[in-house]
């Protein structure tokens, strides 16, 4: 069921505040992306003005001490990096300046520092240091990490004896409010390791491999350890008194990963009747795509108080353990976390794939749902007429999480360009674009994608997405159809939803039906109005326009002229709705000279023009670009002709 954000808003707040409910939020496909719009108060946090871009970071080993209980974190973080200027003599991260820096080491001396205005941290070294040459330094600091909403730094309870947790959750622009990172889409780490200090009590969830658990007096060392490249907006970890199982994946290659489970133990029935269902979700993402891109270390999930998921690398953690949510954060291991997004402008190609292999999951594992699945994509996305898959608004965290346009549009486009390009050259596509040495590990931006999609099929691609990525709205078709004898003639209109496109040039699959038998013919449409003429070998009774949606359309038509019926059988008028024209089809005689007008609905008359059509013509194309968008009465009038219909312009 389909629930609206402002139901969504209250659900997830409800969530942190009386966790006790958490095991029964099951998001559904349609829910997630509500559930991941990051909370308002985060809406102008841009990173235009974020740490500066002038070294290449190697390692991080972040030790932290927290306690579920206490809003609170002390962190000692090293990290390793290559200056890549001349002259280098100060760095930047990116850190709440809310923080107390309790000191700053380089080589055992203390540097000064500066706490710059957009949460930068100033390091001041004492002289040069050199190109390209490894070093490291290390922040101490500690805190109460700023409360951003629903993500950051999270402390809460859950369950009916409110035990405490803390999880984080630093998607887009959080990072920053609990460690010092340089979290700008530019520069991933190429190993981690994560050493958490905690109450003997609780448990940490968090990236790659668990090496160690220490006890120290009342307390327990976690040592979690990452070799994978790695985005400072994916580091994560949850702190509560998790109960822990796993389940197990075999892969194509012959190997098998873990999947470790850290659940809430309140919910731990449910999870694990619930989480052997991603073994065969990512079975089949290994046999469309590449292998598990973590492999060596572990897929994970972590139960986490936000209402929705999120794919932190090699363990997502998740508010619940349906199929719906875990297929999806699943596929952000390969798309999201193993090639991420270069740009929160192109947050497509996180969202979008992995709305669309959540979809894929559906068609392969449970193929009686994938036709009502992408009717619901169709159905949010034409709700509106405009709206690009290009996020316009980076510095706006609903418009970067904007279910209707990054999410299911984005997964769309996906689905369209696999019927253009076919299956083959589709999935050897995104084979290569994760396997690319430039992106595998890596940053990429939707021109690589195309790239890859280019050089699979040999198709120009340019088109293509400047209509459904870099522009605006969908099409609506209008099919009319006819045969005499074998010969069937359809002509294909089409009008779009907004104006930033002037036509939508895709292969358009039509299903002819006869009485004891169909068949399926895709028409190369290229215009508006294009006339087509095939010889099908039984009497077609009706045609159904893409019969298995491919094409992200609404509003469509299909009339057959010989069965068609309407007011005396006079005129046919379609599309209605329409945007710039309306096609008129006579069924009468003489309609040599006819009186078309048009009124608005005060009776003002608002076109009016007396038109002459070619003998032995019965068709006619009436231009309506310069109405405004409203209702309107048609009147058309001839020798034999008195016709009035009601028209809606868009």
């Amino acid at each position: 069921m389909k629930r609206s954000l402002l139901f969504l808003s209250t659900l997830i707040l409800s969530v942190i505040a009386a966790s006790a409910q958490t095991h029964s939020i099951a998001p559904t496909s349609s829910d997630i992306p509500a559930m991941e719009q990051k909370a308002q108060t985060a809406r102008s946090r841009s990173l235009l003005s974020g740490a500066a871009n002038n070294y290449d970071l190697k390692y991080h080993r972040c030790e932290w001490w927290v306690d579920p209980a206490v809003d609170w974190i002390k962190g000692v973080i090293t990290s390793y990096f290559l200056p890549t200027v001349s002259g280098f003599n100060t760095m930047q991260f990116d850190l709440d300046n809310t923080f107390t820096i309790d000191s700053i080491k380089y080589h055992n001396t203390t540097l000064s520092y500066s706490q710059l205005t957009g949460d930068i941290l100033q390091l001041n070294f004492a002289g040069t240091l050199p190109m390209n040459v490894l070093d490291s330094v290390t922040v101490c600091y500690h805190g109460m990490p700023p409360n951003t909403g629903f993500g950051s730094f999270v402390q809460t309870t859950h369950g009916d004896l409110n035990t405490p947790v803390i999880w984080t959750l630093s998607e887009p622009f959080g990072a920053k409010d609990w460690w010092p990172c340089h979290q700008n889409l530019n520069d991933k780490v190429d190993s981690l390791d994560v050493i958490v200090t905690t109450p003997q009590a609780y448990r940490v969830a968090s990236n790659g491999l668990l090496k160690s658990e220490t006890t120290v007096g009342i307390n327990k060392i976690y040592h979690w350890q990452t070799h994978y490249p790695i985005a400072a907006y994916l580091v994560a970890i949850g702190v509560t008194n998790y109960a822990y199982y796993s389940d197990y994946v075999p892969l194509s290659n012959g190997d098998s990963i873990e999947v470790l489970n850290y659940v809430y133990p309140e919910d731990l029935l449910d999870a694990q009747s619930q989480t052997p269902d991603i073994i065969n979700v990512i079975k089949l993402y290994d046999s469309l795509t590449i292998t598990y891109p973590f492999a060596a270390e572990k897929y994970g999930h972590a139960e986490f108080g936000w209402g929705g998921g999120m794919e932190h690398q090699t363990m997502s953690f998740v508010v619940a353990f349906n199929h719906s949510l875990i297929a999806h954060e699943c596929a952000h291991q390969w798309f999201g976390d193993h090639v991420t997004l270069g740009s929160w402008q192109d947050i497509w190609l996180n969202e979008g794939f992995a709305t669309y292999f959540e979809g894929l999951t559906e068609e392969f594992l449970f193929p009686a749902t994938w036709q009502n699945w992408k009717q619901d994509k169709i159905s949010s996305v034409t709700s509106l007429p405009n709206g690009s898959v290009l996020c316009d608004d980076t510095t706006s965290v609903s418009r970067i999480f904007d279910g209707r346009l990054t999410y299911n549009k984005g997964s769309y486009l996906l689905h369209m360009l696999r019927w253009k390009l076919g299956d083959a050259n589709f999935f050897t596509a995104l084979k290569n674009y994760q396997n690319a040495p430039n992106l595998a590990g890596n940053y990429a931006k939707t021109p690589d994608l195309k790239a890859h999609l280019e050089a699979a099929s040999g198709q120009n691609l340019t088109s293509f997405f400047n209509e459904w990525y870099y522009n605006q709205g969908y099409p609506s078709y209008q099919l009319l159809w006819g045969q005499s004898g074998g010969a069937v003639t359809l002509t294909i209109g089409q009008t779009q939803s907004d104006p930033s496109v002037s036509f939508f040039e895709m292969p358009v699959p039509v299903k002819f039906h006869g009485a004891t038998q169909d068949t399926v013919i895709v028409f190369d449409h290229t215009f508006s109005g294009q006339t087509f003429t095939v010889n099908i070998n039984f009497a077609v009774e009706n045609l159904q326009f893409d019969p298995d949606l491919w094409i992200l359309s609404a509003h469509n038509s299909v009339v057959g002229i010989a069965d068609y019926r309407l007011l005396d059988d006079e005129v046919l008028v379609y599309p209605n709705p329409a945007v710039n024209s309306l096609n008129l089809q006579f069924r009468v005689k003489d309609i040599n000279n006819l009186s078309i007008e048009m009124y608005d609905v005060t009776g003002r008359k608002v076109s009016a023009e007396l038109q002459y059509i070619t003998p032995g013509s019965t068709t006619k194309q009436l231009d309506i670009t310069t109405l405004s968008r409203g209702v309107y009465e048609l009147k058309i009038v001839g020798k034999e002709l008195n016709y009035t219909q009601r028209i809606v312009k868009q």
